[in-house]
């Protein structure tokens, strides 16, 4: 039996996944009323005509630019954060619980409080985004940091490296696949931050367009809106992933 390269089953793999579930939800559908779960061909014909129509273009653009401005905000912040955590042993010691307690504060309960801080708009959604991305990032890249092997770090040493060359060559190319997994990670949470903070706060992107579906119980424009809002996640993902797999190429060619 002929085995599968690994980019077709990178396709083949979720196109199958895939039709299994539209073939459940269509089972499902064929014995619910519309009201409550429409039929996958009426969505994607939705889903279709939004896209020809170009209804939900500008929608999706906000949502966009909310959750990548997020998540780039959060890996700004968390990115050094998780330097100093692992250079620094009295510092980690010190912000670690404070970092950690964060994450029982619902993120919808800080929506509020964006709004009285910095208003209406684009900004609060932006920030509500990063304070949602912030922590996995920042403990996706403190593990990859720790798992830096250290045998290779003291040949550095040896040789010569100082502490930026130290994290520019041998601790950051080295952490990097976990580092990504936390940005793939969360940019599908700052897509879900967008929507959130959109149906909360107020705005134009996706997450106004699901509210006022909710509100006129428009049940196949929502599913093709979260359908389009997938769409968003899986392609971020998909294009971090590629971005992982050509940067292991490259390390290993060196």
């Amino acid at each position: 039996m002929t085995r599968l390269s690994p980019q077709r089953r990178r396709v083949l793999a979720p196109a199958l996944l895939g039709l299994i579930l539209l073939g459940l939800w269509s089972l499902a559908a064929s014995t619910m009323s519309p009201v409550l779960l429409p039929k996958p061909l009426a969505v994607i014909d939705r889903a279709w005509q939004d896209a020809v129509d170009g209804v939900l273009w500008p929608y999706l653009a906000v949502t966009f630019v909310e959750a990548l401005g997020g998540c780039l905000l959060g890996a700004t912040v968390a990115i050094p954060l998780s330097i100093a955590i692992h250079r620094l042993t009295w510092f980690a010691d010190a912000v670690q619980p404070f970092l950690g307690a964060t994450q029982a504060i619902p993120a919808i309960a800080l929506a509020p409080l964006l709004v009285l801080w910095v208003g209406y708009g684009l900004l609060p959604i932006v920030l509500l985004c990063a304070l949602i991305v912030f922590f996995p990032i920042l403990v996706s890249a403190v593990v990859g940091l720790r798992m830096v092997d250290q045998e290779v770090v003291d040949a550095a040493r040896l040789d010569g490296a100082g502490s930026l060359e130290l994290l520019r060559h041998v601790e950051m190319p080295l952490a990097l696949p976990s580092l990504l997994g936390g940005l793939k990670n969360g940019f599908a949470l700052s897509v879900t931050g967008a929507v959130v903070g959109e149906m909360v706060m107020g705005g134009s992107g996706l997450g106004t367009v699901l509210t006022v579906q909710r509100d006129a119980v428009d049940t196949t424009g929502m599913f093709a809106s979260i359908g389009w809002l997938c769409l968003l996640a899986a392609g971020a993902y998909l294009l971090i992933s590629w971005w992982e797999r050509r940067s292991a190429i490259i390390e290993s060619l060196r």
